[in-house]
């Protein structure tokens, strides 16, 4: 029976290699730490060793799978323009928290103050739905309106999390490095796509691949999403 839920993480090298997963970046801007993943430099470009990805990813599914079932939170992180729809469309599906649009800083080192931010956009909403703002003029409608919109923009993915979390998966370390520092700084276990111009030392779990492709990105974050869905239904069992 375990042997066919790990075979949920198996993917082909064919699929990676369709996905365009093994192409990092131009070799003059690698990151040496990355050595390990690389199978060579073709045209000045970098080639990931597929089989170390196909190995990365099914190891990061395995744990965060586990980390899910023990009742531990995870949230996604994506917040290059490639990566957002998938990112929110993949967490929304499993019901994991997210960050799509800009990750605030303090968001894991400051809990406190992001879920005060987070719980007035809940109240507001509230508030808007039962019609209390209705005795307001059109134009402070129009400023609650305008504040609502932004608070949702920063807001929505996290509306459900309650603390913080025990992981975070992310797309592009250089990216969201910001997010990977305060996770590291408060001990969080580190999932993510680790392309050949980051550190993969920053990172727990490391998915040697492309974070530049749109299929190299839909492929791993899917993966990634059905570890939390088993995760899910493992702990509903207990």
């Amino acid at each position: 029976m375990a042997k066919k839920k790990d075979s949920l993480y198996d993917v082909s090298l064919k699929d990676l290699l369709e996905a365009g997963c093994h192409f990092g970046h131009q070799s003059r801007r690698w990151d040496p730490k990355m050595k390990p993943y690389i199978w060579q430099a073709k045209e000045g470009i970098h080639i990931f060793d597929l089989v170390k990805t196909a190995e990365g990813l099914k190891q990061a599914c395995l744990f965060l799978r586990d980390l899910v079932a023990s009742e531990g939170r995870v949230i996604f992180v994506g917040t290059k323009r490639q990566a957002q729809a998938i990112i929110k469309e993949e967490a929304i599906k499993v019901g994991t928290p997210y960050v799509a649009q800009r990750w605030l800083g303090g968001t894991i080192t400051n809990w406190v103050q992001i879920k005060q931010s987070r719980d007035r956009l809940l109240e507001m909403e509230e508030k808007k739905e039962k019609g209390e703002y209705d005795k307001y003029t059109k134009k402070e409608n129009v400023l609650i309106d305008r504040e609502i919109n932004r608070l949702n923009r920063f807001f929505e993915g996290l509306r459900d999390l309650k603390d913080i979390p025990e992981a975070l998966f992310v797309v592009d370390v250089k990216k969201e490095i910001a997010a990977v520092k305060e996770a590291r700084r408060k001990g969080i276990k580190i999932f993510a796509m680790v392309d050949s111009n980051a550190d993969p030392d920053l990172v727990d779990y490391v998915i040697p691949a492309n974070d530049d492709a749109v299929r190299s990105i839909k492929l791993i974050v899917s993966k990634m999403a059905r570890a939390v869905e088993e995760g899910k239904k493992i702990r509903d069992k207990k």
